[in-house]
């Protein structure tokens, strides 16, 4: 059986890319300084500085790259 692998567009990445960039992730609501972690896809992680992953990869997985104090500073899908 072939691996079917999710469509995610890169309009997908961009448009993540342009709701959370330089904005920092809270636990509260959404606004024009920060975006809520419940308010994220439900594929997603967040990854601080020096965190440790898995190499594993997953197309459909939306991970937001955060500075020391929680500002996003990369997207990808992976």
């Amino acid at each position: 059986m072939p691996l079917v692998v999710p469509n995610v567009s890169n309009d997908d990445k961009a448009d993540w890319a342009a709701k959370l960039l330089g904005k920092k992730l809270t636990d509260s609501a959404s606004d024009n300084v920060s975006f809520a972690k419940k308010d994220l896809p439900p594929s997603h992680r967040v990854l601080k500085p020096g965190d440790m992953t898995t190499m594993d990869f997953k197309p459909d997985r939306l991970n937001v790259h955060v500075n020391e104090d929680g500002t996003v500073t990369n997207v990808k899908y992976g």
